[in-house]
Order: C-alpha cells, then sequence, then structure tokens
C-alpha cells in the first residue's frame, strides 16, 4: 500500500472529529441553553484538527460538482484560495491577540481554540492550493497543447 493511500485513509478520522465538534455545538441546547466557554473552544480545536485531518484527501480528486466548478476554473479558485487565507489570518490574529493581552482564563482558552482553527486552514490552505493547480481547466489546455506538440 503506498503511503498516499495510507494519508488517505487517516483522512477519515476527519469523521469522528466533526461528530465530537457537532456534539459541543449540540450540548448548549441539551442543558437549557447553558453556554460555556470551555464548549465553545472544543467546537474551535475540534474543528481545526477536522480540518487538518481532511487535508490528508487525495487532492487529485473532487468530491461533488460545486468543488469542481470552483477548482477549475481560474477566476473561483483564487478568489476561494484568497477567503481562506483572510479568514485564516483573522483566527491567527485574533488567537494570538487573545492569547497574549487577555488576562481572562476563558477568553486566553478560546483564543488558543482560535489558533488550533487557524492551523488547520493553513493545512487547508496548502491542499486548495495543490487541488486547484490539479483542476484548472486553463492549465489543462496548456499542458495538454504541450504535449500534443
Amino acid at each position: 500500500m503506498s503511503a498516499k493511500k495510507i494519508f488517505h485513509l487517516i483522512s477519515y478520522l476527519q469523521y469522528p472529529l466533526v461528530i465530537a465538534r457537532g456534539y459541543y455545538c449540540l450540548k448548549p441546547y441539551w442543558n437549557g441553553f447553558q453556554l460555556d466557554l470551555s464548549d465553545i473552544n472544543n467546537v474551535l480545536i475540534f474543528f481545526g484538527l477536522s480540518i487538518s485531518f481532511s487535508t490528508l484527501q487525495d487532492t487529485t480528486k473532487t468530491q461533488n460538482k460545486l468543488s469542481r466548478k470552483v477548482w477549475e476554473s481560474p477566476v473561483k479558485g483564487k478568489i476561494f484560495l484568497t477567503i481562506i487565507c483572510l479568514f485564516a489570518a483573522f483566527v491567527i490574529g485574533f488567537g494570538l491577540y487573545g492569547i497574549f493581552k487577555s488576562e481572562a482564563k476563558e477568553i486566553r482558552e478560546i483564543a488558543f481554540g482560535c489558533v488550533v482553527l487557524g492551523t488547520g486552514l493553513i493545512g487547508l490552505i496548502k491542499a486548495a492550493l495543490d487541488i486547484f493547480e490539479n483542476h484548472r481547466k486553463d492549465k489543462k489546455n496548456i499542458e495538454s497543447t504541450n504535449f500534443q506538440a
């Protein structure tokens, strides 16, 4: 079995992490709408971890028609990559600001969760770049004309 296949199989660990994230998202509803900041932190941590594991998937394949439309288009792909980059920078910046400037323990916990989420988003950026390079129609057309020449 190839290393690529092994990492692709490991990427399926994202689903139990998504379930754990869902549990902490729904927990306030089961507790009479009592919002616990540690639950928000857990949501952010499990969200970041699930994104990290999802980046281990095979980037030569797209999952659905919507993602294919985004990644095949040079304009849409660049816009989506820009959005992910801006969001990652915001989340990490917010997290680092909270860690270093806040004196409240609860806020520092949420800030740590933001840093974990941002780290997962950095991995997502790398995977998205690979997907974009593998699926761009303009690159495929250039490569196919170069191959035929």
